[in-house]
Protein backbone atom coordinates (compact mmCIF):
# COMPACT_ATOMS: atom_id res chain seq x y z
CA UNK A 1 0.00 0.00 0.00
CA UNK A 2 2.73 2.47 0.97
CA UNK A 3 4.76 1.57 -2.14
CA UNK A 4 1.79 2.49 -4.35
CA UNK A 5 1.54 5.84 -2.59
CA UNK A 6 5.27 6.52 -3.12
CA UNK A 7 5.06 5.31 -6.73
CA UNK A 8 2.25 7.77 -7.43
CA UNK A 9 4.28 10.57 -5.86
CA UNK A 10 7.31 9.93 -8.07
CA UNK A 11 5.42 8.94 -11.20
CA UNK A 12 6.00 12.32 -12.87
CA UNK A 13 9.47 13.11 -11.50
CA UNK A 14 10.37 14.80 -14.77
CA UNK A 15 7.88 17.62 -14.07
CA UNK A 16 10.04 18.62 -11.09
CA UNK A 17 13.06 18.54 -13.44
CA UNK A 18 11.29 20.78 -15.97
CA UNK A 19 10.32 23.19 -13.17
CA UNK A 20 13.94 23.32 -12.01
CA UNK A 21 15.22 24.03 -15.50
CA UNK A 22 12.64 26.80 -16.00
CA UNK A 23 13.64 28.40 -12.69
CA UNK A 24 17.34 28.28 -13.59
CA UNK A 25 16.61 29.85 -16.99
CA UNK A 26 14.49 32.52 -15.25
CA UNK A 27 17.41 33.26 -12.91
CA UNK A 28 19.81 33.73 -15.80
CA UNK A 29 17.20 35.86 -17.61
CA UNK A 30 17.00 38.12 -14.54
CA UNK A 31 20.80 38.53 -14.60
CA UNK A 32 20.91 39.20 -18.34
CA UNK A 33 18.06 41.76 -18.29
CA UNK A 34 18.44 43.67 -15.00
CA UNK A 35 16.43 46.75 -16.01
CA UNK A 36 13.51 44.75 -17.40
CA UNK A 37 13.67 42.43 -14.38
CA UNK A 38 13.54 45.40 -12.02
CA UNK A 39 10.56 46.84 -13.90
CA UNK A 40 8.82 43.46 -13.65
CA UNK A 41 9.48 43.30 -9.90
CA UNK A 42 8.09 46.82 -9.54
CA UNK A 43 4.92 45.85 -11.39
CA UNK A 44 4.55 42.76 -9.21
CA UNK A 45 5.00 45.00 -6.17
CA UNK A 46 2.22 47.33 -7.38
CA UNK A 47 -0.12 44.41 -8.10
CA UNK A 48 0.60 43.02 -4.63
CA UNK A 49 -0.51 46.29 -3.02
CA UNK A 50 -3.65 46.29 -5.19
CA UNK A 51 -4.63 42.70 -4.33
CA UNK A 52 -3.80 42.97 -0.62
CA UNK A 53 -5.89 46.14 -0.47
CA UNK A 54 -8.90 44.35 -1.92
CA UNK A 55 -8.43 41.40 0.43
CA UNK A 56 -8.02 43.66 3.47
CA UNK A 57 -11.20 45.56 2.57
CA UNK A 58 -13.11 42.30 2.13
CA UNK A 59 -11.77 41.00 5.44
CA UNK A 60 -12.71 44.19 7.30
CA UNK A 61 -16.23 44.33 5.88
CA UNK A 62 -16.89 40.63 6.43
CA UNK A 63 -15.74 40.87 10.07
CA UNK A 64 -17.27 44.23 10.97
CA UNK A 65 -19.70 42.62 13.44
CA UNK A 66 -17.04 40.43 15.07
CA UNK A 67 -14.20 42.96 15.33
CA UNK A 68 -14.27 46.06 17.52
CA UNK A 69 -11.73 48.02 15.49
CA UNK A 70 -12.60 46.74 12.02
CA UNK A 71 -12.42 50.28 10.65
CA UNK A 72 -8.63 50.27 10.94
CA UNK A 73 -8.44 47.20 8.72
CA UNK A 74 -10.80 48.90 6.27
CA UNK A 75 -8.68 52.07 6.20
CA UNK A 76 -5.50 50.01 5.77
CA UNK A 77 -7.10 48.11 2.88
CA UNK A 78 -8.26 51.30 1.20
CA UNK A 79 -4.77 52.82 1.52
CA UNK A 80 -3.13 49.68 0.08
CA UNK A 81 -5.68 49.60 -2.76
CA UNK A 82 -5.07 53.26 -3.60
CA UNK A 83 -1.29 52.80 -3.47
CA UNK A 84 -1.63 49.77 -5.77
CA UNK A 85 -3.72 51.73 -8.27
CA UNK A 86 -1.29 54.66 -8.13
CA UNK A 87 1.75 52.43 -8.60
CA UNK A 88 0.18 50.54 -11.53
CA UNK A 89 -0.83 53.82 -13.17
CA UNK A 90 2.64 55.32 -12.67
CA UNK A 91 5.19 52.53 -13.26
CA UNK A 92 8.20 54.83 -12.83
CA UNK A 93 6.89 55.79 -9.39
CA UNK A 94 6.56 52.10 -8.60
CA UNK A 95 10.18 51.52 -9.56
CA UNK A 96 11.32 54.35 -7.28
CA UNK A 97 9.02 53.29 -4.44
CA UNK A 98 10.25 49.68 -4.50
CA UNK A 99 13.78 50.72 -3.55
CA UNK A 100 12.61 52.89 -0.66
CA UNK A 101 10.11 50.30 0.56
CA UNK A 102 12.87 47.68 0.76
CA UNK A 103 15.29 50.15 2.36
CA UNK A 104 12.87 51.34 5.03
CA UNK A 105 11.65 47.77 5.60
CA UNK A 106 15.20 46.63 6.32
CA UNK A 107 15.75 49.67 8.53
CA UNK A 108 12.62 48.90 10.58
CA UNK A 109 13.48 45.23 11.01
CA UNK A 110 17.06 46.11 11.93
CA UNK A 111 15.87 48.57 14.57
CA UNK A 112 13.66 45.83 15.98
CA UNK A 113 16.69 43.49 16.04
CA UNK A 114 18.70 46.09 17.97
CA UNK A 115 15.84 46.41 20.43
CA UNK A 116 15.72 42.65 20.92
CA UNK A 117 19.48 42.57 21.45
CA UNK A 118 19.27 45.27 24.12
CA UNK A 119 16.44 43.39 25.85
CA UNK A 120 18.48 40.17 25.78
CA UNK A 121 21.44 42.02 27.33
CA UNK A 122 19.21 43.36 30.12
CA UNK A 123 18.21 39.82 31.11
CA UNK A 124 21.79 38.50 30.76
CA UNK A 125 21.21 36.19 27.77
CA UNK A 126 24.43 35.31 26.00
CA UNK A 127 24.78 35.93 22.29
CA UNK A 128 22.99 39.29 22.37
CA UNK A 129 26.05 40.95 20.83
CA UNK A 130 25.68 39.01 17.58
CA UNK A 131 22.10 40.17 17.24
CA UNK A 132 23.13 43.75 18.00
CA UNK A 133 25.91 43.55 15.39
CA UNK A 134 23.52 42.19 12.74
CA UNK A 135 20.97 44.90 13.61
CA UNK A 136 23.57 47.63 13.25
CA UNK A 137 24.74 46.17 9.92
CA UNK A 138 21.13 46.12 8.78
CA UNK A 139 20.68 49.79 9.64
CA UNK A 140 23.89 50.69 7.77
CA UNK A 141 22.83 48.58 4.78
CA UNK A 142 19.37 50.21 4.74
CA UNK A 143 20.98 53.67 4.67
CA UNK A 144 23.08 52.58 1.69
CA UNK A 145 19.96 51.34 -0.08
CA UNK A 146 18.02 54.53 0.58
CA UNK A 147 20.98 56.80 -0.21
CA UNK A 148 21.85 54.98 -3.46
CA UNK A 149 18.70 53.68 -5.21
CA UNK A 150 20.70 52.33 -8.17
CA UNK A 151 22.66 50.05 -5.83
CA UNK A 152 19.40 48.97 -4.21
CA UNK A 153 17.84 48.15 -7.56
CA UNK A 154 20.81 46.05 -8.63
CA UNK A 155 20.81 44.30 -5.25
CA UNK A 156 17.14 43.38 -5.55
CA UNK A 157 17.68 42.05 -9.06
CA UNK A 158 20.78 40.09 -7.97
CA UNK A 159 19.01 38.40 -5.06
CA UNK A 160 15.98 37.59 -7.21
CA UNK A 161 18.16 36.00 -9.88
CA UNK A 162 20.14 34.02 -7.30
CA UNK A 163 16.94 32.84 -5.62
CA UNK A 164 15.56 31.53 -8.92
CA UNK A 165 18.80 29.73 -9.72
CA UNK A 166 19.16 28.18 -6.23
CA UNK A 167 15.53 26.99 -6.12
CA UNK A 168 15.93 25.68 -9.68
CA UNK A 169 19.06 23.70 -8.76
CA UNK A 170 17.21 22.29 -5.74
CA UNK A 171 14.35 21.11 -8.01
CA UNK A 172 16.76 19.53 -10.51
CA UNK A 173 18.53 17.60 -7.74
CA UNK A 174 15.18 16.64 -6.19
CA UNK A 175 13.91 15.35 -9.54
CA UNK A 176 16.87 13.00 -9.88
CA UNK A 177 16.32 11.74 -6.32
CA UNK A 178 12.66 11.12 -7.16
CA UNK A 179 13.67 9.30 -10.34
CA UNK A 180 16.02 7.11 -8.32
CA UNK A 181 13.24 6.43 -5.81
CA UNK A 182 10.89 5.45 -8.63
CA UNK A 183 13.44 2.96 -9.94
CA UNK A 184 13.83 1.47 -6.46
CA UNK A 185 10.07 1.09 -6.05
CA UNK A 186 9.45 -0.33 -9.54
Amino acid sequence: MENNYLLKRVKNWYLVLILGIILIIAGFWVFSTPVLSYATLSLLFAITFFVTGILEIAYAISNRKEMDNWGWSLISGIIDLLIGILLMALPLTSMMFLVFYVGFGIMFRSAVAIGHAINLKKINISGWGYLLFIGILGVLFSFILIWNPVFAGLTIVFYTGMAFIMVGIFHVILSFRLRKLKKLIS
